[in-house]
């Protein structure tokens, strides 16, 4: 949750419940065919095919202005004769890789000059000989209609677990509005003109906190025939709200290092929306978790597990008085399970394990968020989570962020200074609550 007051970038505190707190020559045109989602884990491969699964992914988001709190973006204004490079680590490794394009939300058909992908030397650098030139049907640019996404051609570049990557966009003519990701805790360069194999970081002159038209990178190549995806789900819990920029300390990079540690044959999507929730849309927040659950999770690539964390925005939206949130009905315990059961439903319908994650601690939150009525709800959806049978599995946030003295206070050493959101040692906590097993 959040207020449009907060200021995570300048780490002012404020920040929303699951709102976040710290602070891409010739084209290809393709056919509808071409650029549709990967079927998910209910559709058998072609014998010949590699098997994909996602090692980093991304929510996209309808364009959007910046602002005080959130920082500026380029999504409105889009790319013209532009290179936009983005750094993101990968999960676990593998042989080959791809990276996946939206146009989810453009108007207009999105044209890319060309894209590379090499290893980060940190910030906007590249380790020397190491960047590639991605192709897309062959062709070194592609143009993706509007509301669909794009998967470029495999590429022979190795990676290894918890790897930083690079990939580098060049748009020659304009993009249109940009889908992407609002709020991270990286930081994506843009400089003008064609710098697509530049090792170096000097022409990226300038910078943000967001991702720009990429949702994923996959990878193939794994020696298990069992890998598959796990999926967070949900808002600025799995978003990453409170964690430090840069540091990949967020719950699901805890996550995947328990996994990697316990070299278990997983990967680690992150498809958190800080702000989100499952009844309703926003104009910043995204389109409601019902909605974008489909696209977000079941059309990834080799996706097993979901794990799902919503509903505390629901809860404390009507509180925040946040004009960014769109409508802020009062909502009811009912109404939450109800769509939670809707998501288990769909989740079930396509093999996917699904686990429910219990909302976390509300009342120490620093900024308007805690009613006793929304207290009452959060408890009985909880209660819910943890004894309904409807979930496969439970991950038990809310007991493990708690303070023993009075639970619906979160332990004091393990929050964000908003109050709310976890730090590194509550995300910590978090990811130690996780059944690797029951993934």
């Amino acid at each position: 949750m959040r207020s449009e007051k907060s200021r995570p970038w300048k780490k002012s505190g404020r920040r929303g419940l699951l709102a976040a707190t710290a602070a891409v020559c010739t084209m290809l045109v393709v056919s509808a065919a071409a650029v549709a989602h990967d079927a998910g884990p209910q559709k058998s491969r072609a014998a010949a095919g590699p098997a994909w699964t996602g090692a980093w992914g991304t929510a996209v988001q309808q364009p959007v202005e910046g602002s005080e709190d959130w920082g500026p973006n380029w999504s409105r204004q889009g790319f013209a004769d532009q290179s936009v490079r983005q750094v993101v680590r990968v999960a676990t490794g593998g042989s080959a890789l791809r990276i996946r394009l939206s146009n989810a939300y453009g108007t207009a058909p999105l044209r890319i000059t060309g894209a590379t992908v090499g290893r980060s030397a940190g910030d906007a650098q590249v380790w020397p000989g190491t960047a590639r030139k991605l192709t897309f049907g062959g062709a070194e640019g592609a143009t993706i209609a509007p509301g669909r996404d794009l998967a470029s051609d495999a590429e022979a570049l190795s990676t290894s677990p918890l790897e930083k990557l690079t990939v580098t966009l060049y748009f020659a003519g304009r993009s249109g509005a940009a889908t992407f990701h609002r709020f991270t805790t990286a930081t994506s360069y843009r400089a003008p003109g064609r710098h697509l194999t530049d090792p170096g970081g000097d022409a990226f002159t300038t910078s943000t906190n967001a991702w720009y038209f990429l949702s994923g990178v996959e990878v193939s190549g794994s020696a298990s025939p069992r890998r598959g995806t796990v999926v967070a789900f949900g808002d600025s819990l799995m978003d990453g709200a409170g964690a430090t920029p840069g540091a990949d300390n967020r719950f699901t990079d805890k996550l995947a290092e328990r996994i990697v540690a316990g070299r278990r044959p997983l990967d680690v999507v992150n498809a958190g929306i800080s702000g989100n929730r499952i009844l309703n849309d926003s104009p910043c927040y995204g389109d409601k978790a019902t909605d974008r659950f489909r696209r977000d999770v079941l059309d990834r690539p080799g996706v097993r597990t979901v794990i799902v964390h919503l509903g505390g925005n629901d809860i404390a939206a009507p509180e925040m008085g946040d004009p960014c949130m769109g409508d802020a009905p009062r909502v009811t315990a009912h109404q939450i399970i109800a769509a939670h059961r809707e998501l288990v439903r769909a989740a079930h319908a396509r093999g996917v394990k699904a686990v429910g994650a219990t909302i976390l601690p509300m009342k120490g939150a620093l900024f308007p968020l805690y009613s006793e009525q929304g207290e009452k709800v959060r408890t009985a959806v909880n209660h819910w989570i943890r004894t309904s049978g409807v979930y496969d599995s439970v991950l038990d946030v809310d007991r493990a962020l708690a303070s023993p003295a009075d639970p619906a206070l979160p332990r004091p050493g393990y929050v964000f200074q908003d109050g709310l959101h976890p730090n590194e040692a509550g995300s910590h906590a978090v990811s130690a609550a996780v059944d690797l097993n029951a993934l």
